[in-house]
């Protein structure tokens, strides 16, 4: 029987499978937005909007334990000091999951799991086709 087994395995073993959610976790807290399999982004929601709360709170405490599941130093930083500012108001549902393909080699399905109030990066816009145009005479 599989009674009080949460989670799933995703092919992988313990470590592994911590190290993914792990990676995952920091690229959606870097980025705001990532593209992976519908199975993935589930499981890694609960991580991430777990890290968000920490950062809410924001003790000396709070931020150690989110060192110790976030790879990246400056992550943990953006964390604390730009996206928690943002959620300060809202009391969960901090992420959400949109579908985007099928993953052509598989067929699996990929969503794009992103943060529900992300700031939209200025590199993403895209430039006039054409530059204004100045009179000479």
């Amino acid at each position: 029987m599989r009674h009080r087994k949460t989670g799933r395995y995703l092919g992988r073993n313990t470590k592994h499978r911590r190290a993914l959610f792990r990676n995952l976790v920091t690229s959606l807290l870097e980025h705001e937005r990532i593209e992976t399999t519908e199975a993935k982004a589930k499981e890694v929601r609960g991580f991430a909007e777990r890290m968000i709360t920490l950062g809410k709170a924001g003790t000396l405490n709070d931020r150690r334990r989110a060192l110790s599941f976030i790879r990246k130093k400056e992550v943990v930083s953006k964390l604390f000091d730009d996206v928690a500012g943002r959620f300060h108001a809202r009391q969960g549902g901090y992420t959400r999951i949109i579908p985007t393909r099928r993953r052509p080699g598989d067929a699996a399905e990929m969503v794009a799991l992103e943060l529900v109030e992300r700031r939209e990066s200025t590199s993403q816009e895209k430039p006039t086709s054409q530059p204004a145009k100045t009179q000479e005479e």
